[in-house]
């Protein structure tokens, strides 16, 4: 249950994918000169070094993000693109930022953060990363986490679930922890990443979500599989009270990803 190392895939395509709109949306949410609750379920260790031994054996972030900075995806005033410029910044031409560190890039310091990971190693290194900024850590189940804190105080803002699906019963019950959630928290931005499977395995979890919240953003893209025989062909995030302007980015991703 604890074996999930995202530093293998770090910087992947699925990553640009999600962390493409999730900066789009927290930069919507900022323009607004109120503080905002940013919740993360599942953070990880925040910071990635995409030279180290374990994003060079799986090559994910040289199909990725690399490749996507050669391509010129991202203008450098894209709320992404600032993002990644502000964690090279400090870290170096080869750090990558997981949503935490993209979402400390972009908040300002009157917004909350809440950052929660389960796995201890990876908990320390979150808590490395994240260095002075004020932000809430906790060592908890994400989902339990995310209903507890639900509705957060401020109530504007924004909740990111990221599991990683290695507890295959995630894909039963994040429907019904979503439902409880929005029903605590009805104007929270709740997204949900998750995996594009080749075995289908996501395929009623969507089309559930899909039909309790008709409304969201569903937005899906495919790529090559990262090796022969790997499963993950794309990536989702549903999105619930989508801001303004979202969908067109979403459009232009998927413009972009079909041309790959």
């Amino acid at each position: 249950m604890l074996s999930y190392q995202h530093a293998y895939h770090a910087g992947n395509l699925a990553d640009v994918h999600k962390h493409a709109l999730l900066a789009c949306a927290l930069d919507y949410l900022t323009r607004k000169d109120k503080p905002l609750s940013y919740i993360e379920t599942h953070a990880g260790r925040g910071l990635y070094a995409l030279d180290g031994a374990e994003s060079l054996k799986t090559g994910e972030a040289a199909a990725g993000i690399a490749r996507i900075d050669d391509l010129g995806w991202f203008a450098p005033d894209h709320p992404y693109a600032r993002a990644l410029e502000t964690v090279r910044a400090a870290h170096g031409a080869q750090a990558y930022p997981g949503s935490p560190l993209v979402a400390q890039a972009l908040l300002r310091r009157t917004d909350t953060l809440h950052l929660c990971e389960l796995h201890p190693q990876e908990y320390d290194a979150l808590r490395e990363a994240i260095g002075r900024r004020r932000a809430i850590l906790h060592k908890a189940d994400g989902l339990e986490m995310a209903i507890s804190l639900s509705p957060p105080t401020p109530r504007r803002g924004l909740m990111l679930i990221d599991p990683s699906y290695e507890v295959k019963s995630d894909y039963d019950s994040i429907p019904r922890v979503i439902a409880q959630i929005t029903k605590k928290w009805n104007v929270g931005m709740i997204a949900l990443w998750y995996p594009r499977l080749a075995s289908g395995g996501q395929a009623a979890m969507v089309a559930n979500l899909r039909t309790n919240f008709p409304d969201a953003l569903s937005h899906e893209v495919d790529f090559p599989p990262a090796r022969e025989g790997h499963g993950m062909i794309g990536s989702g995030m549903f999105v619930i009270n989508p801001p303004w302007g979202l969908e067109d980015e979403a459009e232009r991703l998927s413009t972009l990803f079909a041309a790959l």
